[in-house]
């Protein structure tokens, strides 16, 4: 598995791509608020049941038919899990950056948190039967 990049935030000119799962609630519930705070349409979005998506996390070394990772990818690499939560939180700038301070926990602890949660996502919040349906004024940022 390749190890996460920990390279300074790229140009935000630049989108990067979140690969998220597009049946499941909480995932679908974090992309639209993401589209609704990402003003500088920083971040694209694949989902894991989509080809792109699927090549996406295949090409880090992750098991898209067991998806407990997050994944983040863009021009200074890829992240996963914690990390790439905390730099997707923290490039929405403003208030969001204080997410950065979260990095000072340790990421085996971040990371353990974080695959609790992505395990018991779709008995605490559910599954849809089909992927999210990207918005219409935002069907440009979905690949």
């Amino acid at each position: 598995m390749p190890a996460d990049v920990d390279a300074p935030r790229s140009d935000p000119a630049t989108p990067e791509v979140i690969v998220f799962d597009g049946v499941c609630v909480l995932c679908s519930g974090w992309v639209r608020f993401l589209l609704r705070r990402d003003r500088r349409g920083r971040y694209r979005f694949a989902a894991m049941q989509a080809p792109a998506g699927r090549a996406l996390l295949q090409a880090h070394g992750l098991d898209p038919d067991d998806p407990v990772s997050f994944l983040l990818v863009g021009p200074a690499g890829a992240r996963r899990d914690s990390d790439a939560v905390i730099a997707v939180l923290a490039g929405l700038g403003g208030p969001w950056r204080a997410a950065g301070a979260l990095r000072l926990l340790p990421r085996g602890l971040r990371d353990a948190g974080y695959r609790w949660l992505a395990r018991n996502r779709y008995r605490w919040f559910g599954r849809r039967a089909a992927c999210l349906l990207p918005p219409a004024d935002a069907r440009d940022r979905f690949l």
